[in-house]
């Protein structure tokens, strides 16, 4: 896992973007299948990323956020 080689901060920072990405998701009351199914990705990879346990690429965000409906600078913050 990424996590294993960053530094606490890089971790916390991952985690802030996806606790982000998931209350977006459900403002948008979209489920996290929707969202997969939307920005092109699986199931599995939303829940990690919510969760801070994955590092997505900056693509994936993209299309998350587009996902969603929310400019991307919303989700990183």
């Amino acid at each position: 896992m990424p996590s294993a080689n960053q530094p606490e901060w890089v971790v916390a920072r991952r985690r802030a973007i996806g606790e982000r990405i998931r209350a977006a998701r459900l403002h948008a009351n979209l489920t996290q299948e929707a969202v997969a199914l939307r920005a092109e990705t699986d199931r599995p990879s939303v829940v990690r990323i919510e969760q801070g346990q994955q590092a997505p690429t900056i693509d994936t965000l993209i299309r998350i956020a587009e996902a969603i409906g929310v400019p991307l600078r919303d989700l990183v913050g």
